[in-house]
């Protein structure tokens, strides 16, 4: 159908197609969609299927150039997209280019714009010089281990005089009320648990809820400062009204032999479980530190590389965060809309906040891809297959049930991909400068849920 067709980048990360159609193929495609019509349409004094050409032409002249004028330009976009390097992206909509000028009696031009993968000039990779935080494991850190895997084999029981109390664990009802009175939209949640004192309710009513008794129902007044660590919660004043709807306490059980054989049979003493939890607490922190570094290594990196990135490639970084934010509510996106508009936010707002790190998390992922490339870091299925056999070890599951989940969700490429990360890490990291950081205590460099 194309009979010229010219592609030129226009910005780092946009291309300008132009294509012309020659004059034959113009009126043949519109002489078709003549003869489409023709079978269907019904016009007064005439027979289903029987209109003269020139009736038709007469009385839908108009929208017959103009639809076949978008058909033949589709067709022509396709055509030429399946040839040209220069793809649009995947979540990049090509746009018209000027206006239109459709006649049957010449060759039809037009021409689109559309983002494309960017350029990428990558700066110097080798001899940076990064630091390696040096982590300081206290005996605190395995007693806290320690104390989650009692609470994880306690009994869960009715506390006797059903009065709350730090540490218990509640079910209530809640909602948040409005200033005229109403029940705020999407605040409701009914038979929420947690325990009391974790912060692991979105209100944090902790504190409130202590002294409450079975059945009770209060409305806290609160007011949040700027330090809550729910962003949407600072600076603001909410009024919450709690149902306590069950109270119940954990039964702990001893820290000795006994708990550590209940944890598993490998364990015959407390002895054995603390050296596992030890080892274990040595490869999160070894594996945090690798992280760190690597994070640095890429910023470093990419202060001294160029990466132009397209609005819609942006874009869709933003949608996938939003998309994973409302995941986390447990409610749909409208409700989660209207809660926000509620605290005069908007998904806008939001995405306005995250646009800097999407920026930088997409620049950081484009320079690695293409130093792989310029690597020539290599994967073989074998190399996949040994990561499997990794991940089946450390889950006790068989290598053929992981390796059948990893297919199943389409990750084997990204399984592949990690491992190739991996190896350009190993590389980069033998050709970089590191230096020991200042030393820092387990919790801050791994967090308390390692």
């Amino acid at each position: 159908m194309v009979s010229e067709k010219q592609v030129e980048r226009v910005e780092p990360s946009a291309a300008k197609l132009t294509v012309t159609v020659a004059q034959p193929t113009v009126r043949e495609q519109y002489d078709k969609l003549v003869r489409e019509y023709a079978k269907d349409v019904q016009i007064k004094g005439f027979r289903k299927g029987k209109v003269p050409i020139n009736i038709m032409e007469l009385k839908f002249g108009d929208t017959l150039k103009a639809e076949a004028a978008q058909r033949i330009l589709e067709e022509s976009l396709k055509e030429v997209f399946d040839e040209i390097e220069e793809k649009p992206l995947p979540y990049a909509q090509p746009e018209l280019d000027g206006e239109l000028d459709f006649d049957l009696e010449k060759p039809f031009t037009f021409a689109v714009r559309y983002d494309i993968f960017p350029e990428i000039t990558v700066g110097p990779y080798t001899g940076l010089e990064i630091e390696e935080p040096q982590v300081e494991m206290a005996d605190e850190d395995l007693d806290r281990e320690l104390k989650t895997i009692q609470e994880q084999n306690s009994v869960v029981i009715d506390k006797a005089d059903q009065t709350v109390t730090q540490n218990d664990i509640v079910t209530i009802d809640y909602e948040e009320i409005g200033a005229d009175g109403a029940v705020v939209d999407g605040s409701r949640r009914e038979d929420f648990v947690f325990t009391v004192g974790t912060g692991y309710n979105y209100y944090r009513v902790d504190d409130d809820v202590v002294g409450m008794k079975l059945n009770e129902e209060k409305t806290i007044e609160k007011q949040y400062g700027d330090d809550v660590d729910v962003e949407e919660l600072r600076g603001t004043a909410r009024r919450i009204r709690v149902t306590v709807k069950a109270v119940k306490q954990r039964q702990l059980p001893e820290i000795d032999d006994e708990l550590a054989q209940d944890v598993s049979e490998k364990y015959e003493t407390l002895a054995d479980l603390k050296k596992d939890i030890r080892q274990r607490l040595e490869q999160a922190a070894a594996s945090r530190i690798r992280q760190m570094k690597a994070d640095a290594l890429v910023e470093k990196i990419s202060e001294g590389s160029q990466v132009t990135l397209p609005e819609s490639m942006i874009l869709a970084e933003l949608e996938s965060s939003w998309q994973n934010f409302v995941g986390r509510f447990g409610a749909s996106e409208a409700q989660v809309a209207g809660f926000l508009q509620q605290q005069g936010r908007s998904k806008e707002d939001l995405q306005a906040e995250w646009r800097p790190e999407a920026e930088k998390s997409l620049k950081g992922r484009l320079l690695i891809n293409r130093i792989m490339e310029q690597e020539k870091i290599e994967v073989s299925d074998d190399d996949v297959d040994a990561k499997l056999k990794e991940q089946a070890e450390a889950s006790s599951a068989g290598f053929e049930e992981v390796k059948e989940y990893y297919r199943k969700q389409g990750m084997l490429e990204y399984l592949r991909n990690t491992v190739a990360e991996e190896r350009l890490f190993d590389r980069l990291f033998e050709q970089s400068k590191i230096k020991k950081g200042e030393k820092q205590k387990f919790v801050d460099v791994v967090g308390r849920n390692s």
